[in-house]
């Protein structure tokens, strides 16, 4: 197998018995089904843990909102029935996503991020606060009668699907800093810093990490990374320790058990919300946290809900529930039928698994709160409905698998 087609895998088998563990995989992998979404277990077990993640978030959800729902005056479930809305439309995207030939999402790949741009660049111009209104000192919506849409949720997409198309094309460029990368860093700034100036530092700085690991995956090094990291320090640092989040940061690594008023005020909730669930949680609607003492309660800080409710137990089915997730991508990963197919599962996993990592960190007091939702949990209809559609191209990507990519894989290595 080439290095190219081999991804981050490598070469496979080699030994007889290699071999035979392939024949055997081969075998259940043929008695499985045809489900539409991805030959057997793979596409039956992604859209499992999905619809189980997708439900929990929406009891989570209607626990952590209904406090603020009813001193808005609004109806308790008003909060559930907006996300159950985008989780029905997020679906539908998901569906449709799944049965898109990964050819045709290369295809699309500059037309996802030409529209990215533009709804990004919408939301900074200084005449457009209409309709992308400032909200807590940052302007990151795009408001429409009876449509709210975030645009850094659109970008993830476009990222991931449009670096993985020019890492294809680049493939036998990327050892090379100059021809090989610049491309990508051109591609990834002209979303990057839009996404900066909203401010959303922190999706910026996820948007970034994703792009690099697909690209890595392809077949980049890792040494230019480090190169241009510590290239772009100087500019980066001050971007990163501006305003309030150089003073969480300080708070965070500098005086840990220091005053809990001001920057820490967050994360001391949190951690406070966690402990109290103990093993098994105060009960679902049990929670104290949502009575206005846990800003955000609903999105940035829902894991410590889920801890504080649920407990360690709900806490850690809920980790078991994104590993489970990730893993099984990346086993898609490995079965695709070609480099871009590979990259998209990689990038989905990733996308996936850092928003989730970030998410349950910052509720966990080992990062300052960055606003990142967690996956298919939090409220956040445009964020949702983008997850869906991660996992919709993660399904064509196993529906396109070929039965005989084992087989190949093992006399390729042998």
């Amino acid at each position: 197998m080439s290095r190219a087609f081999a991804g981050p895998w490598g070469r496979r088998g080699g030994t007889g018995r290699g071999v035979w563990a392939v024949d055997v995989a081969n075998h259940v992998h043929r008695s499985l089904p045809e489900t539409g979404l991805g030959r057997g277990w793979e596409g039956a077990m992604i859209m499992a843990l999905t619809a189980t993640l997708l439900l929990f978030g929406l009891l989570t959800l209607h626990s952590a909102s209904a406090v603020m729902a009813e001193r808005g005056d609004l109806p308790h479930y008003h909060y559930v029935l907006r996300q159950g809305a985008g989780v029905i439309l997020g679906l539908a995207v998901m569906l449709v996503c799944a049965r898109i030939p990964t050819e045709w999402w290369r295809r699309l790949s500059p037309h996802l991020m030409l529209v990215s741009v533009l709804l990004l660049v919408v939301v900074i111009l200084p005449f457009t606060h209409a309709i992308a209104p400032e909200v807590n000192g940052a302007r990151r919506w795009i408001r429409l009668p009876g449509v709210t849409v975030q645009p850094s949720d659109v970008a993830k997409i476009a990222v991931l699907v449009w670096t993985a198309a020019l890492a294809v094309r680049k493939r036998h460029l990327l050892l090379n800093l100059g021809r090989g990368l610049a491309p990508f860093l051109v591609g990834w700034a002209v979303i990057v810093v839009p996404i900066i100036m909203e401010p959303d530092v922190s999706t910026a700085c996820l948007i970034a990490a994703l792009g690099a690991i697909i690209v890595f995956a392809a077949g980049a090094r890792v040494g230019h990374f480090v190169l241009l990291g510590v290239l772009a320090l100087p500019i980066a640092a001050p971007v990163l320790m501006a305003g309030y989040r150089g003073a969480r940061w300080q708070s965070l690594l500098l005086d840990p058990g220091g005053p809990v008023e001001g920057t820490s005020f967050q994360s001391y909730q949190s951690l406070l919300a966690i402990g109290s669930g103990g093993v098994t949680g105060v009960g679902f609607g049990a929670g104290r946290q949502k009575f206005g003492f846990l800003p955000e309660a609903h999105n940035d800080f829902i894991f410590a809900m889920i801890g504080e409710e649920w407990g360690f137990v709900g806490a850690l089915a809920v980790i078991l529930c994104y590993l489970a997730l990730i893993t099984i991508a990346f086993r898609v990963a490995r079965r695709a039928k070609d480099l871009f197919g590979e990259l998209l599962a990689v990038g989905v996993a990733s996308l996936i698994g850092l928003q989730a990592f970030l998410h349950i960190g910052v509720g966990l007091g080992v990062f300052p709160a960055t606003g990142l939702s967690l996956p298919f949990v939090s409220f956040g209809r445009t964020n949702v409905i983008a997850m869906l559609a991660a996992v919709g191209i993660l399904l064509a990507v196993a529906r396109e698998a070929p039965e005989g990519r084992l087989e190949r894989a093992a006399a390729e290595g042998g």
